[in-house]
C-alpha cells in the first residue's frame, strides 16, 4: 500500500508540474481522487496534490480549441490606395483616395494562372472546319470493280476504298471541331485577381469618378490620354453597359480605345490594352464579386465563364 501510494503521489505531482504542456484536467482530477482514496484507506490524509482551479486549467487550453470561424481583417499596411481622377478636362485633378482590397488588387502575380486564362480564352473560340469524306460519303463505288478470283489482281470490293485513288479518307479530320474546355473556378478567379494586381503595380490601372466627357470630339479624348500618359490603347470599364453618349462617339473614332461593361471584364482583354480605366462603381462591383468568388470552394463552385463571375 505504501509503495502504491508513493507512486500515485509522484504521478500526481508530475502532472501538476507539467500543466503548461498542457495536461488534461480530467486525468489530474482522477489521479487526485485515487491519491485521497488510498491515503484514507491507509489512515492518513495526504493533501500533497491539491485540485487545480477550473479557470487555471482552462487557461492552458490548446490553440486548436479556439473557434475556426473567426475572420482576420487585413492589416492597414496591406490595403492598397489609388487616386480618383477626373474625366471632364484634360488637366488631371485628384478628387480623393479610394481603398482597394488586398486580396483582389494586391494578390501575388501568379503568371501561370494568367497564362492559363489567356490560353483558355484563345482556345474556346477556335473552331477547326477541316473535314474529309469517308468511303461511305464519296460518290460512286457501289459495285465490285472486278471478280474476286481469276484475274490475277488483288481483291477489291469498291473503287472508293481508301487504298484507291479518289477513294475515301480513313482517320481524317471530321470538322467542325471545337477546342473548348472549361477552366477551373479557382484558376479563373485567380487569373482575374493576378491581372488586376499586375496592372495596379505597373501603374496601368486608373480610377475615375465617372466617364462623362464635355464633348464627343475624339481629339479631346486623345489629348486627355496623351497628357496623362495612359498608353496607346485604353480600356474603359463601367458598372453598366449603357456608356455615356459623348464617350461612345469619341471612342468610336479611335480604333485602340475600347469600352467594356464590368460583367465582361476578362484577362485577355485587360492584357490586350496598355491602360485600364475603371470607374468607382466598377471597382466596387469588381471587389464585391471577386471577394464572393474567392470564398467559394472550388469543388462546389458553379461552372461558369469569366463574364458571369462579375454579373
Amino acid at each position: 500500500m505504501t509503495t502504491k501510494l508513493h507512486l500515485l503521489l509522484r504521478s500526481a505531482s508530475f502532472v501538476q508540474q507539467n500543466l503548461c504542456q498542457p495536461a488534461s484536467r480530467k486525468c489530474l482530477h482522477r489521479a487526485t481522487q485515487m491519491v485521497r482514496l488510498c491515503s484514507t484507506q491507509a489512515g492518513k490524509v495526504h493533501d500533497t496534490a491539491p485540485a487545480v482551479p477550473v479557470a487555471a486549467a482552462e487557461s492552458y487550453a490548446p490553440a486548436l480549441l479556439r473557434p475556426l470561424t473567426e475572420t482576420v481583417a487585413p492589416s492597414a499596411a496591406a490595403v492598397r490606395q489609388v487616386w480618383v481622377e477626373n474625366m471632364d478636362s484634360a488637366d488631371e485633378r485628384k478628387l480623393g483616395l479610394l481603398e482597394l482590397h488586398p486580396e483582389v488588387f494586391a494578390a501575388f502575380p501568379k503568371l501561370h494562372l494568367i497564362h492559363d486564362n489567356v490560353r483558355w480564352q484563345r482556345m474556346y473560340r477556335q473552331v477547326d472546319y477541316a473535314a474529309t469524306k469517308t468511303r461511305a460519303e464519296v460518290r460512286g463505288g457501289g459495285r465490285k470493280p472486278h471478280p474476286q478470283k481469276g484475274g490475277g489482281r488483288a481483291r477489291a470490293g469498291s473503287i472508293r476504298s481508301p487504298l484507291w485513288k479518289g477513294g475515301g479518307v480513313s482517320h481524317g479530320p471530321r470538322g467542325p471541331k471545337t477546342h473548348f474546355y472549361m477552366l477551373s473556378h479557382s484558376a479563373r478567379v485567380g487569373g482575374l485577381c493576378a491581372t488586376l494586381s499586375v496592372k495596379l503595380a505597373q501603374n496601368d490601372l486608373h480610377v475615375v469618378r465617372d466617364l462623362e466627357l464635355p464633348s464627343a470630339d475624339p481629339g479631346r479624348l486623345q489629348e486627355l490620354v496623351e497628357r496623362r500618359y495612359w498608353g496607346p490603347s485604353v480600356l474603359f470599364v463601367d458598372d453598366t453597359d449603357e456608356m455615356p453618349e459623348n464617350l461612345v462617339r469619341a471612342a468610336d473614332q479611335v480604333p485602340h480605345y475600347s469600352l467594356l461593361p464590368v460583367y465582361g471584364l476578362n484577362v485577355f482583354t485587360m492584357l490586350k490594352h496598355d491602360t485600364l480605366v475603371l470607374t468607382v462603381a466598377a471597382v466596387e462591383r469588381v471587389q464585391e464579386r471577386l471577394l464572393r468568388a474567392l470564398s467559394i470552394h472550388n469543388s462546389m463552385a458553379v461552372k461558369h465563364t469569366d463574364a458571369s463571375l462579375l454579373r
